[in-house]
């Protein structure tokens, strides 16, 4: 598979990445053996970035990728893991955590499960608003030179944070979310930011938690996105379904599901340098298939041009998350 660097003097990785999240988290756990499954799938295929975060499952996506890893293929997977989410024994979130005394214990933690001695890319997974990023990052920075994390990330968080963090010491890849129904990155400035910097895009929700794949059309009992997440409201979710069938011409053309062409879009919008690398949450081998499907679609110019036509900025009905989360996210300030 084509490979890019995440960012100046970053790893090498796919321009697609393996999300975890569902595999013990969001819409109901996965089935484990398909969810280990999955990552061996992904990386023999050549997808080497695996994102996880400490919080999901509480410990256990971290828990299964160790799993995963055992047996010699850790050094085939660049690890990317979040942390600061704080979570009550019911899963609700109660806060976001970035001092650097928490750093440190939460890696110590996240190395045990995932049974490594360093993790590649290491991450909050928002902006603590009572610890300035500057002793979030420099705490990092101090895990970087004992050898037990190899390069800073940072998640969800403004052009001008961004500079603050890099100002301490460089920062390899922002995660944010980015597709055809999420397109604040463009106008916030943080994309420009990166590329300023050299920095490196790692875009989630590139299928809008499933509204763009083109196959999703009423919730099923037990899905509990229309809670925290507006666009799958009643008030907003025909209005945002309609949007998601106007690509389905543009990816009969190509040959490809709409999935794919929402995934081939985010890729694209990397450029010639490849910048942006898109993380696809799968929990069953038949999904990374999909995926290198995707990475392997070329788009033209007059293709992009279309594509945006039919789903213009801004369209989209609702905003990503509810007000309680949105008031986390740094990247809307």
């Amino acid at each position: 598979m084509r490979t890019r660097t995440l960012g100046n003097g970053g790893p090498q990785v796919a321009p697609v990445a393996l999300g975890c999240a569902g595999m013990s988290d969001h819409t109901g756990p996965a089935d484990e053996a398909d969810a280990v499954a999955t990552i061996h799938a992904a990386l023999d295929a050549g997808i080497t970035l695996i994102d996880t975060a400490d919080f999901y499952g509480m410990g256990h996506n971290e828990d299964l990728i160790g799993r995963a890893l055992c047996g010699g293929r850790r050094d085939e997977a660049v690890l990317s893991v979040k942390f600061g989410g704080l979570r009550d024994p019911d899963g609700a979130f109660v806060g976001i955590e970035g001092r650097p005394a928490h750093v440190k214990n939460a890696l110590a933690y996240s190395l045990r499960r995932l049974g490594t001695d360093h993790v590649d890319i290491y991450r909050p997974s928002r902006l603590d608003p009572g610890t300035p990023v500057e002793e979030t990052v420099g705490a990092i920075a101090e895990m970087i030179e004992a050898g037990h994390v190899h390069h800073v990330g940072l998640s969800e968080v403004s052009a001008e944070t961004i500079r603050r963090a890099h100002a301490v010491h460089p920062v390899h890849d922002v995660q944010i979310e980015y597709s055809l129904f999420s397109r604040g990155p463009e106008t916030s400035g943080i994309l420009d930011t990166c590329r300023e910097l050299g920095i490196g895009v790692t875009a989630y929700g590139v299928l809008a938690h499933g509204l763009l794949t083109g196959t999703y059309r009423q919730p099923a009992g037990g899905d509990r996105r229309a809670g925290w997440l507006p666009r799958f409201h009643p008030d907003n979710l025909a209005a945002n379904l309609a949007l998601t069938d106007r690509l389905r011409p543009l990816a009969d053309a190509h040959g490809i599901t709409v999935a794919q062409l929402a995934t081939a879009w985010v890729i694209a919008r990397g450029g010639d340098t490849g910048d942006i690398v898109a993380v696809l949450g799968a929990r069953r081998p038949h999904r990374v298939t999909d995926a290198l499907a995707a990475a392997e679609v070329t788009l033209t110019e007059a293709d992009m041009a279309a594509i945006e036509a039919a789903v213009p900025a801004g369209a989209v009905a609702g905003t990503r998350y509810a007000a309680p989360l949105m008031a986390l996210l740094d990247s809307e300030s």
